[in-house]
């Protein structure tokens, strides 16, 4: 058999040798959809020839890493309240603008409600919102800002001052319960 496979034209022996002496990672089956210049018959000839052998490399067993791994940190808890990879808290906030009075209404695993006493237009419950946000938390105006939602009332809002997400939540849900 192979002398069949040596009287193939063009064939590349670099690939019989790595097949033969390395065990790659090519399955003889490939041959017939090969870049090579070959036809289906010379494709099929190879084929007889490694037929029943195995030449992938599953067949070794992986080795697993003993290397020192990262300390793992603690889970999150899913919540309204997060931490960015920049360092910022990100609250997420379901907005309840056209209310008679400022008011943080629940919170939930999903966001905070918040009530807003501004009509949804030209901006105004948003800028009454991270005004009222701003006082619960006792930080300055500047460092609460809108980052997405501004049409929507789904909106989250970056906290840039030096505060903990623990003490975020602690502070709307005492909020919450006034």
């Amino acid at each position: 058999m192979i002398a069949s496979v040596l009287r193939i034209r063009n064939f590349p022996f670099s690939l019989l040798f790595r097949l033969l002496h390395t065990r790659e990672s090519l399955h003889p089956q490939s041959f017939n959809q090969c870049w090579h210049p070959w036809s289906k018959r010379e494709g099929a000839a190879v084929c007889e020839l490694f037929k029943g052998r195995n030449y992938s490399r599953s067949a070794m067993p992986k080795k697993h890493k003993t290397g020192k791994s990262a300390p793992k940190q603690p889970e999150q808890v899913p919540g309204p309240v997060s931490q960015d990879k920049g360092g910022l808290i990100c609250i997420a906030i379901h907005a309840k603008p056209g209310s008679k009075q400022n008011a943080i209404t629940d919170v939930s695993p999903e966001a905070v409600g918040v009530a807003i006493a501004a009509p949804p237009s030209e901006g105004e419950a948003n800028a009454e919102l991270v005004r009222y946000l701003s006082k619960v938390l006792e930080l300055k105006k500047s460092e609460v800002t809108l980052d997405r939602g501004c049409r929507s009332r789904e909106k989250l809002i970056k906290v840039s001052g030096s505060i903990s997400p623990e003490e975020v939540l602690d502070r709307l849900k005492r909020a919450a319960a006034e």
